[in-house]
Formats: C-alpha cells, sequence, structure tokens
C-alpha cells in the first residue's frame, strides 16, 4: 500500500488527524512513479475531512472561498510518523524475562516511547556502530543544551513552479525548481519527493520536529491559487529544513537537494540507502553525543520541570495559533466580499448624485459633476485595494501559523519519549534503594536517559530561537504591508479632495 504520511497542519487548517504512524515504502523501485501519485483522490488521504471546514463563497464569489473558518481545534491530537520500533531484540508483547533486577518494560507497546525505540535504548538493548558522520552533537550554549551549528549554513530557494506530463501527455503533474545556495545547481522535484522525504525523517528523528509538509491536494491541483499557496508553504518548510543543525545535514535531505534531475538511477540509489539506514529507532539515539566532565550533568529535576514549563507553553501556543487563524480568516474574508461591497455600494452612491446633477447642464456645476464621480470611481477603487489585500498581510501570517501548528502537533510526542525516559529512570533509583538492582545498571539508565533528556532541551532550544526570527520578520512584514495599504488608501482620498479645488 502506498506510505501515508500524517496530515500536515493543514493550509490553511489542518484536516483530523491521521492516527497511523509512517508506513515507509516497501514497495520496489519501479513503481515509484506510480507511488501514491499527484493523481490520487481527496478519498486516498488520511483524515482529509473538508466538510468540518465550511466554505464562505457567499456574495464574494470564489475569492472569498480561500478563507475558510476553522471550527475547531485537533492538533493536539496530531500524531507524528512514529515509525517502528528498530533494535528491539523481543517482539512487542514478549515483553521479555521480567526479573526483580530489570526495570519493567512499558505494558502499551504502541506508545511513541516504545515505537520510537526509547525505550530499548534507555534499557540499553540498543547495540549498533556509529559512524563519525553519523554522529549528531548537542553542545551546552549560553540557554543551556544545542543542537551543534551546521558549520556550512546554506538556503534552498523554491520557484518556478511548472506543469509537466508524462505518458505522451497522458499524466500531469508540478514540478518545483530547488536552487541549493551551497552547490548553486537547479533540480527539479515533485510534490511526492518531498512526501517521500519527509517520511524518512519522522522516522528517523524521534526527538526532532520535522516541518510538516502543507497538504496534498488531490482536485484541483493545477490551479494559479493552490499551486502559488503551496510553493508559499514548501518554500517555509524548506526554510526550516535548512535552519536546522541536524535535518540540514541529514544525508537523506542532501541527497533531495543534490541528486541531479535526469539521474533516476542516482536518485533510486540514494532513496535505497536512506530506506536502508540502520541509524532509526532505538540505535538513532546511539548517535547522539552529549557534553561530558565537571559541571555537564543535568539536574532530572530541572529538566523535568523545563519539559513541563515547555509543555505548557505549546499548548496556549496552539490554542493562540488556532485562535488567531480563525480571526485572520475571518477578516480576510470579511475583506474580500463585505468591505469591498460596501465600499463599492458607497461608490455606487455618489455616481447616481454625480448622474442626477449632470441633469443640470449649466457650465458652472460641471466641475462639481465630476469631482464626485471620480470620488465615487475612488471608492470603487479602495475596495478593490481592501479585496487584494489578505494576499500582501494577513496570508503570509496564516502561512507562518500552518507551518508552527505542524510543529506543536510534533512536540506531544517529543514529550511523550523524553517523559518515558524519566520515568524508567525513577524506577530504577526505586529498585537500587530496595537493593533489587546493581548500582551501576541504574547509572547506565539515567546516562542513556541523560542523552535524551539533551536531544530534548537542544530541540526546544532550537524551536525557541526559530520562533521569535520567525514571528518578529513576519509581523515586521505585516505592519509594513498594513502601513503601505493606508497609504495607498489615502492617496486616493486626497487624489479625489483635490478635484474640488477647482470647482
Amino acid at each position: 500500500p502506498p506510505p501515508r504520511r500524517p496530515p500536515a497542519a493543514g493550509y490553511p487548517f489542518p484536516p483530523a488527524p491521521y492516527g497511523g504512524s509512517y508506513q515507509p515504502s516497501q514497495g520496489s523501485d519501479d513503481d515509484w512513479d506510480d507511488d501514491w501519485d499527484d493523481s490520487s483522490t481527496v478519498a486516498d488521504e488520511p483524515g482529509a475531512l473538508g466538510s468540518s471546514y465550511p466554505d464562505y463563497e457567499a456574495a464574494g464569489g470564489g475569492a472569498a472561498g480561500r478563507y475558510r473558518l476553522s471550527t475547531r481545534s485537533e492538533l493536539s491530537l496530531g500524531s507524528r510518523g512514529g515509525g517502528h520500533p528498530a533494535g528491539h531484540p523481543h517482539p512487542p508483547g514478549s515483553g521479555g524475562a521480567k526479573s526483580s533486577a530489570t526495570v519493567s518494560r512499558n505494558l502499551n507497546r504502541f506508545s511513541t516511547f516504545v515505537k520510537s525505540g526509547g525505550e530499548a535504548f534507555v534499557l540499553g538493548e540498543a547495540s549498533g556502530f556509529v559512524k563519525d558522520g553519523d554522529k549528531l552533537c548537542v553542545v551546552l550554549g549560553p540557554r543551556g543544551p544545542e543542537w551543534q551549528e551546521n558549520p556550512y549554513p546554506f538556503q534552498c530557494s523554491i520557484e518556478d513552479p511548472t506543469k509537466q506530463t508524462k505518458f505522451k501527455g497522458m499524466k500531469s503533474y508540478i514540478a518545483y525548481k530547488l536552487v541549493p545556495s551551497h552547490t548553486g545547481q537547479q533540480v527539479h522535484r515533485r510534490y511526492k519527493h518531498f512526501d517521500w522525504l519527509y517520511g524518512r525523517l519522522a522516522e528517523k528523528f524521534p526527538v526532532i520536529s520535522v516541518p510538516h509538509l502543507p497538504e496534498k491536494q488531490a482536485t484541483g491541483r493545477f490551479e494559479e491559487d493552490f499551486i502559488s499557496k503551496r510553493r508559499k508553504g514548501l518554500a517555509w518548510w524548506m526554510d526550516h529544513m535548512c535552519s536546522h543543525p541536524v535535518l540540514a545535514q541529514c544525508d537523506a535531505f542532501q541527497h533531495f537537494l543534490t541528486c541531479p534531475s535526469t539521474d533516476e538511477k542516482a536518485w533510486k540509489q540514494g532513496k535505497r540507502k536512506a530506506e536502508k539506514d540502520e541509524m532509526v529507532g532505538a540505535n538513532f539515539f546511539l548517535t547522539i553525543s552529549v557534553p561530558t566532565g565537571p559541571g555537564a550533568g543535568l539536574d532530572l529535576q530541572e529538566v523535568e520541570s523545563q519539559v513541563d514549563g515547555f509543555k505548557a507553553f505549546t499548548k496556549k501556543m496552539d490554542e493562540s495559533a488556532l485562535q488567531l487563524n480563525h480571526t485572520a480568516n475571518e477578516f480576510a474574508r470579511k475583506q474580500v466580499t463585505g468591505f469591498k461591497k460596501e465600499y463599492q455600494k458607497v461608490g455606487h452612491s455618489f455616481k447616481c448624485l454625480s448622474q442626477a446633477f449632470e441633469l443640470d447642464q449649466q457650465a458652472f456645476s460641471s466641475g462639481l459633476n465630476q469631482a464626485i464621480a471620480f470620488t465615487a470611481e475612488a471608492y470603487d477603487a479602495i475596495g478593490d485595494l481592501f479585496a487584494d489585500q489578505p494576499r500582501q498581510d494577513l496570508d503570509p501570517v496564516m502561512d507562518l501559523l500552518a507551518l508552527y501548528q505542524g510543529h506543536l502537533a510534533n512536540f506531544p510526542d517529543i514529550i511523550h519519549v523524553q517523559k518515558g525516559a524519566l520515568t524508567k529512570v525513577k524506577e530504577s533509583k526505586r529498585h537500587v534503594e530496595e537493593g533489587k538492582m546493581e548500582l551501576q545498571k541504574a547509572e547506565g539508565i539515567q546516562e542513556r536517559c541523560n542523552i535524551i533528556s539533551f536531544a530534548t532541551l537542544a530541540e526546544i532550544n532550537h524551536f525557541h530561537k526559530i520562533r521569535v526570527r520567525d514571528f518578529k520578520s513576519q509581523m515586521q512584514h505585516f505592519l509594513q504591508q498594513q502601513i503601505l495599504f493606508f497609504q495607498k488608501v489615502t492617496q486616493k482620498l486626497e487624489e479625489a479632495l483635490h478635484k474640488y479645488d477647482s470647482v
């Protein structure tokens, strides 16, 4: 069956969350072009419940339909792809032999802590050879643990989405031009390539928030509005990928960015290599290198308090992001339909007045008639300005909110892995106090929990750093666009006012 990705925090609204964990593609590479192609129907998309979000077409025709009203938040229920519990010596259900000297395994074998491989790692069941190139370093920064910066930072533009065909024109798809700054070589990728990459990364990195892709749309895929909106969503997605010190350097992502579009063989080789990556699940945690030595240890109570604080923060941010999305949508809808209509009504009324005045044929009144007719045109033009404005200021805000709603939907699972590890440490300490476990074994569990805690805190730090950067630039853009808009409105009114000077 086609692999499925947990739906993105939707553009503009999240569809109902898809509960299943991400299943990597097991099909042969020969089927690559047919796998979950852009021709699939909405019915194939997990949880695409369009009916939850009524469209407001009303008086504004098609344009109004761009601004849909969300009726409820389902983001907090969204699950990111958990992948498989790689590195488990015991199949789920066997439970392993319990003895008084071991920390018990979770009864719920479907929890994220188990599926991510976090439990197997903490209990010391993961083993594997970590190549230098696979090592991920957490360092101590001014704000606590941080991912080590990418020594070769780069950006990647996404531009010129073009409609292409294959099978002699029987099949159409959209290809996006990507130009990474570190190579300068352009490559073309389809949405399904983004989708495949997202799936690999969501499976590989259980403690990293892999940004969600803008949702796939099966019908009306080639409409200009949709293509433009998806390109903007993908541009934000790409920015967050390139800005993440771990994701930006990941082999699968580099393959995606650099493999020539025309070299099908090289693409399939890189794809197979990524799918055979052994450093996933429990083994992924082996790749994390953390600070050691005096003063580098973490206080578990402090970690728990920081993570709880972040959990409360994400819940509040999720609620306020949803509310802002709802408000911005409603405001945009009013501008496109209501405001435009009202201003043009006023313009029409002024026009009727000038037409009435024209019945008086005397020369001295013609200047006034023309001035009133010009005022009518000014109000008509202001109505159009209102209808066009959301594209400039509100839409970009909603695009950013959608990306962050995806991150916020990821964090419950990331926090769950860390909480599961802390629980195992508490259990092991109790066993040592009761004389049921050797101190050395308990220390091993605490050390491995430390690794998960370092990674979780590094990811939280990265999230806050990027959030401040993004919301600063987006709010500046929003206010700049608002100022330009009102300057245009003022200009129209001043032009109309000057027409009366010569009357």
